[in-house]
């Protein structure tokens, strides 16, 4: 009688564990993406499942984990999935559900960017060449058949999510998704119609009930609760719309788009650790490099005039899958000093302090007494010296430094 009892005292301790975590939340405030009841500072980076191969897609996910990051951020490719209306298509390097159980089975977290629209330097931006002519179409306007097929395609993606039990609340890996893509300055010419557009895409993205927050990028006036996002080289000025909104940096561009016939794109890992860095200490929680692991234009899939086939983007993950050095290496070292100071970051605003004409401290404090500190030197052209704590810091050109509990974990050089 009593190993009945057990059995049944062990049977409801299961049961309750899995309504935990078929429960699992996401949400946010203005600080961070909160996780289960956890502010989080997210580490992001975009790897496009079309790009490369499904036996390229482990080790690809497994060079990101072991790079520090903590999600993995893709668009979703329409035309790829249903080249003639109707007629579906999820398999080889198009089988979403796979890279995302994938991203889910290393342990990391999804961003999934529906979109329709991706540009992406894709071609026709992810759109079906059969959409331009359904009758009576404008694309990306307040139009009745484009919204149609529209919330046609996405409300299928989103139920394709639910039934592998992939979003976040399910207990999967999709933590975040968007729904268009930079449409702010193409709205700005569009004029109300543009302005009914982007609300209606927003609310009906928030109306599919995935239980993860959405972002709208680049769109200042993304309605409530959907979260507009920054993308550029640099993000640390942005503010989003909202004071209750956190500040999120979905494209932190790595390089750039190969053309024919041009230079091959460049970008300083210590360029990019500094706009990083400089992005987290003026209070942002979520950055995700575009691209992480760029990969390849595959067929004719490449948009845009006189696009390559590469689609390397000087990413950390080089087009093959090897790991571009120093990039690589020199984001990994920063990602481990941002994460020993997340307890701080996450638990307040900084205190900002004048260093000096050019240079400037931002120093995080929680209740528990956590604390991190950054420096920074924004003088191109000179070093300086600066006092932090009774302590004299050197810098070079550009120095910045991350400094959890006040001691120095990570300096970092700004080409």
């Amino acid at each position: 009688m009593e190993a009945s009892k057990l059995a049944m005292v062990v049977a409801l301790l299961l049961l309750l564990l899995s309504s935990e975590l078929a429960t699992a939340s996401v949400s946010y405030d203005h600080k961070a993406v909160i996780i289960n009841g956890q502010r989080r500072i997210l580490i992001s980076g975009s790897i496009h499942y079309p790009r490369s191969t499904p036996e390229m897609w482990p080790g690809l996910i497994q060079k990101a984990k072991d790079g520090g990051l903590d999600v993995i951020q893709t668009y979703v490719f329409w035309n790829g999935h249903e080249p003639s209306p109707g007629q579906y298509y999820f398999g080889g390097r198009y089988d979403l559900v796979r890279f995302v159980k994938l991203v889910k089975a290393a342990g990391l977290y999804l961003h999934l960017r529906i979109g329709p629209y991706a540009c992406a330097e894709w071609n026709f931006g992810g759109f079906p060449v059969w959409l331009k002519f359904v009758p009576g179409i404008s694309f990306r306007t307040d139009n009745g058949p484009f919204k149609a097929a529209m919330a046609k395609f996405t409300t299928r993606i989103v139920s394709m999510m639910k039934a592998e039990g992939l979003y976040e609340s399910q207990g999967g890996p999709i933590i975040l998704s968007q729904i268009e893509n930079e449409y702010g300055p193409l709205e700005y010419y569009d004029g109300q119609a543009g302005k009914d557009y982007a609300y209606w895409a927003g609310k009906m993205a928030v109306g599919l009930n995935t239980g993860v927050p959405w972002v709208m990028c680049k769109q200042d006036d993304a309605p409530d609760p959907v979260i507009n996002t920054c993308n550029g080289f640099y993000c640390d000025y942005f503010t989003p719309n909202k004071p209750y909104k956190p500040k999120m940096w979905t494209e932190a561009w790595t390089g750039w788009f190969t053309g024919f016939g041009g230079a091959v794109p460049h970008r300083p890992a210590e360029d990019m650790a500094f706009g990083v860095a400089r992005f987290i200490m003026k209070g942002g929680s979520f950055v995700n490099y575009y691209m992480y692991h760029g990969g390849t234009n595959f067929g004719r899939t490449a948009g845009g005039p006189f696009i390559a086939t590469s689609y390397d983007y000087d990413a950390p993950i080089d087009e093959y899958g090897l790991v571009r050095e120093p990039k690589w290496g020199h984001l990994r070292d920063l990602h481990k000093a941002i994460k020993l100071s997340e307890p701080a970051l996450v638990s307040g605003d900084p205190t900002f302090i004048s260093l000096g004409h050019s240079q400037q401290g931002a120093v995080y404090k929680s209740s528990k007494g956590a604390c991190a500190a950054f420096l920074a030197n924004f003088d191109a052209s000179s070093a300086a010296t600066v006092t932090f704590n009774r302590q004299r810091y050197i810098f070079l050109l550009g120095l910045s430094a991350s400094f959890p509990t006040a001691k120095p974990q990570f300096i970092t050089l700004q080409g």
